[in-house]
């Protein structure tokens, strides 16, 4: 029997238009003579040239000014030159300062990629037998840094997908809660829990009296580079970060369509990107519904996974994920528990897939491996697609499998409810193989996705199309689990 795959016409491509405002930094030097040059204009001239800047942009920006102001600010801290008052110039200066300090980056304008789909928080309005979903997307733009961007749209009771027109403006948070370590206190703590002193001595000695998260992160990573790790170091490494285990919250204004938010590198460790959400809908056992995303955190060298969560996709709260189950990319949870605990899927040696199991949703121990290559198609790894979805005969899980001339191709497996380390089914040929129009991109032969959904009988399925663009195809949920039953 072959399951028969319908590729759905929607289609999300690269978008040169959607941009953002961000801080545009000169460095020192540039920065002290592009002030002096802005304040020997007279007042006239400051009046005129704010003036046409913010006819010729605002139109493109939601409350413009703000971000000028922000960026004032932050070029203070580059002007080294104690002359310069700065705090005392007129508001129409500062605000043309802050301009020369902004640039506009075009967010999706290289890539619109490796999407998963929820269900949306609100199901009001809709007609009988339709859903409203979030898709997420990975959008890349100049210097393919990587952000997340959403759409949202609905699938009608056939199982047809339609989405909403994009916002007028693409807003980043509007508030950033960063947290700030103490080095005293932080010692503090490290000797009560009995690390050993003679090793986290020679991160502490890299830090200020304050630090944040990521640069902690460096100053291991320095220390581990000029010294050889032994166990005891890595004990101690480990038990440094599980100390320094905190986060950072972002809100969104209430005034933002879901399609204006783009959530943008915030810390250190993923200033390169933000790569390949894996967004899930958790039920806890109490019923209450958060949604939960796995992503990559990059930072130009090293990737760290992290774990974000909100409740209403206006307020996120990101930190990172810690054990030797949560290394390497490709990590997905469980839509809910299993016998009292968190489970997860993972790629720790980049061609397996493992599973873990864990009391805490940011600390991963003891991983199991499930799944290696068995296909010709899969050969060079397997992997998840996206979190698994509960249904009668199992947990459904799309994969990914790399086979030849580095081809990623979309399979499927079951796993058993009760215990999702045994894989009861898996399909010997590939889902979907990329097609003659799939197959071109910035990573040719490749089909990817982060994450799908279920409606009326049938499997909605948002997919990446060779690192520059996104499709959807659905296929008969009965069709492909009798399918996996069989094999």
């Amino acid at each position: 029997m072959r399951i028969n795959v319908e590729r759905l016409p929607n289609r999300f491509y690269p978008d040169f238009k959607r941009v953002i405002i961000r801080f545009y930094n000169n460095g020192p030097e540039r920065s002290n003579d592009l002030v002096e040059k802005v304040l020997a204009m007279k007042d006239d001239e400051v009046e005129l040239i704010l003036a046409q800047t913010l006819r010729e942009f605002s139109k493109r920006h939601r409350n413009i000014s703000q971000n000028f102001f922000d960026h004032f600010d932050m070029a203070k801290k580059l002007i080294n030159n104690p002359v310069l008052e700065m705090e005392k110039l007129k508001e129409d200066r500062k605000l043309l300062i802050g301009s020369y300090f902004s640039m506009e980056y075009s967010i999706t304008a290289a890539a619109f990629f490796n999407p998963s789909v929820v269900e949306s928080p609100d199901q009001t309005g809709l007609s009988e037998g339709s859903k409203r979903i979030f898709v997420s997307f990975r959008a890349s733009g100049d210097g393919h840094v990587s952000s997340i961007v959403f759409h949202t749209g609905t699938i009608s009771k056939e199982g047809e997908l339609y989405f909403e027109a994009s916002g007028s403006y693409v807003d980043e948070a509007e508030v950033i809660k960063r947290v700030q370590y103490t080095k005293g206190s932080f010692i503090r703590k490290l000797r009560e829990m009995h690390v050993n002193e003679d090793v986290f001595a020679q991160v502490m000695d890299m830090l200020g009296d304050t630090f944040t998260y990521g640069e902690l992160q460096k100053a291991v990573k320095d220390t581990i580079a000029r010294n050889h790790t032994s166990e005891t170091k890595k004990q101690v490494i480990s038990q440094i970060m599980w100390l320094a285990d905190s986060h950072y919250k972002i809100e969104f204004s209430r005034d933002t369509h879901i399609s204006e938010r783009v959530i943008f590198p915030v810390s250190y460790s993923e200033r390169k990107g933000i790569e390949d959400a894996r967004f899930v809908r958790f039920t806890d056992d109490d019923s209450e519904v958060s949604y939960y995303a796995t992503y990559t955190a990059y930072d130009g060298n090293t990737i760290l996974p992290k774990l974000m969560v909100t409740k209403d996709f206006y307020n996120f709260e990101v930190k990172p994920l810690h054990g030797e189950g949560a290394q390497n990319k490709n990590l997905a949870l469980f839509p809910r528990k299993i016998n009292g605990q968190y489970v997860m899927l993972s790629r720790i040696d980049g061609i397996n897939s493992y599973i873990g199991f864990s009391d805490k949703l940011n600390v991963w121990e003891k991983p199991i491996k499930i799944q290696e290559p068995r296909y010709y198609w899969e050969y060079v790894q397997i992997g998840n697609a996206g979190a698994p979805i509960e249904t009668s005969e199992g947990w459904l899980l799309i994969t990914h499998g790399v086979g030849p001339m580095r081809r990623y191709c979309l399979g499927a497996s079951l796993l058993d409810l009760d215990d999702p380390t045994k894989e009861i089914g898996r399909l010997k040929e590939p889902l979907l193989i990329p097609n003659e129009e799939e197959r071109e991109g910035y990573v040719p032969n490749a089909v990817y996705s982060c994450g799908y959904i279920i409606h009326q009988d049938k499997l909605i399925i948002p997919y990446g199309l060779s690192d520059t663009s996104s499709g959807f195809l659905s296929v008969d949920l009965n069709q492909l689990l009798e399918k996996l039953r069989s094999e």
